[in-house]
């Protein structure tokens, strides 16, 4: 009896003989790469950017997840290459794809980047291969739009090929779970892919949590960041109507977690950044369209975690011209904290772009200091900002600024030094109060 072409594949990732082939090499893609090279599986991995290639040429990791070290055994080990050449995409056995997946300036999901490489695939496809998706896209994604694609080859998906989906779950900067310890939800077009997807992940990672469908595995990942979009939109309101009290919000939710059931506690912040939370929720408020459904909840939640930089804003000028009798238009601002979270230098969606820009907008003079991002790179909605540097933190250049927005608060900061030299200090992230350094010229905002 002639050997199936899932049999064969199955074998090849049993026995670690296929080669898997990441496409995109950014945040999820090359933790992915480095996590299934350390498996056993030969790596392929492939970005259009020639900057990667030189870093990953010098052994330099430019991901805090992965360490120079981790990057150098697998390349030396031979089981890990890059490349800028999409040929190579006939040689792997399994291709996982890594891509950013955007919104529009109308908040309408911006596939561009799933379809190109869906296409170039398609040039190299051939009998024998699972291709996966791991970009956060709407249910219906891989189904309607990757596999419509591949199948424009002439293959066809369950028959020649497998396709399958299973939704990245990185998270910058998290010190107790990485990629092969975060479970992996996965799923397949048929139960032959699905099968395959459990055996490729199961291999790399030490959970695997299967579903019904592409669409399913799809959705899980929308809900998990909707979840989170909600309940932090939900106590930045929160924080807006007890100010309003003179009730403190984070004394509020201290208090609300010693509950042991019931409550799960969510902290308020000037903004939400990062690839997930504030994109993700808007690719479900898009599909819901087709259906004719409103997400009512879900597109109030942007909007209240969308006016939070003005917010915060709106505070610091209030207290410059209360405590300090000067105008926002006439006084110099230190925002302490470029990255959207804290301990990396992932400024993706970071608020404290948005915070530099209504400051400039309002009159003020703005720059920032973060330790992790020395300069402000090219991003596609700030360009007036590219090339800013972040300034040097003594207390010689505190003193020279009328108040300190506090926008993300690295732990690599000195606190102290700032409590006792800075004028004015605008608090979003409660980390005066945490650090026992709490004094009247500290705003919590």
């Amino acid at each position: 009896m002639a050997t199936s072409t899932f049999d064969t594949l199955l074998q090849k990732i049993e026995t670690r003989a296929a080669r898997a082939g990441i496409i995109g090499l950014g945040y999820v893609g090359l933790p992915l790469a480095i996590a299934v090279a350390r498996s056993g599986f030969a790596v392929t991995g492939f970005d259009i950017d020639p900057s990667k290639m030189v870093a990953l040429e010098a052994r330099r990791s430019y991901i805090d997840a992965v360490s120079n070290e981790a990057l150098t055994a697998e390349i030396e080990a031979g089981r890990f290459q890059a490349t800028t050449d999409f040929a190579g995409l006939g040689e792997c056995d399994v291709i996982i794809i890594c891509v950013p997946t955007p919104l529009t300036k109308h908040r309408d999901p911006d596939l561009s980047f799933v379809e190109a490489t869906s296409r170039s695939i398609a040039e190299h496809l051939r009998s024998g291969q699972l291709v996966a998706l791991e970009s956060t896209t709407y249910p219906g994604t891989t189904d309607d739009i990757v596999k419509v694609i591949l199948e424009g080859s002439g293959l066809k998906s369950g028959a020649d090929f497998f396709v399958g989906f299973s939704p990245e779950r990185e998270d910058p900067g998290n010190q107790h779970y990485h990629t092969a310890t975060i479970p992996k939800v996965v799923a397949g077009d048929g139960p032959e892919a699905l099968a395959l997807m459990k055996a490729f992940y199961g291999a790399a990672v030490s959970t695997v949590v299967p579903v019904s469908s592409n669409a399913t595995a799809e959705a899980v990942k929308l809900t998990e960041n909707i979840f989170r979009s909600v309940n932090i939109a939900l106590v930045n309101e929160l924080k807006t109507v007890y100010a309003a009290m003179g009730i403190d919000v984070w004394e509020v939710i201290d208090a609300a977690k010693t509950k042991p059931f019931g409550y799960m506690p969510f902290y308020p912040g000037p903004g939400l950044g990062g690839h997930c939370i504030p994109i993700d929720p808007f690719y479900l408020t898009w599909k819901s369209r087709e259906y004719e459904l409103p997400t009512r909840f879900i597109e109030l939640a942007g909007e209240i975690n969308s006016a939070m930089p003005r917010y915060v804003v709106g505070k610091l000028a209030e207290a410059l011209d209360m405590r300090a009798g000067k105008a926002l238009s006439r006084s110099r601002v230190l925002v302490l904290g470029l990255a959207y979270k804290k301990n990396v230098a992932d400024i993706r969606e970071s608020p404290s772009l948005r915070l530099i820009e209504i400051i400039e907008e309002r009159g003020g003079r703005a720059d920032y200091h973060d330790p992790f991002v020395a300069e402000i790179p090219p991003t596609r909605e700030h360009q007036a900002l590219k090339g800013r540097k972040s300034v040097t933190l003594t207390p010689e250049a505190v003193a020279g600024y009328d108040a300190v927005l506090v926008a993300t608060d690295h732990d690599r900061i000195d606190y102290t030094m700032l409590a006792k030299t800075a004028a004015l200090i605008i608090d979003t992230r409660n980390v005066f109060d945490r650090l026992g350094l709490s004094a009247s010229h500290v705003i919590k905002a």
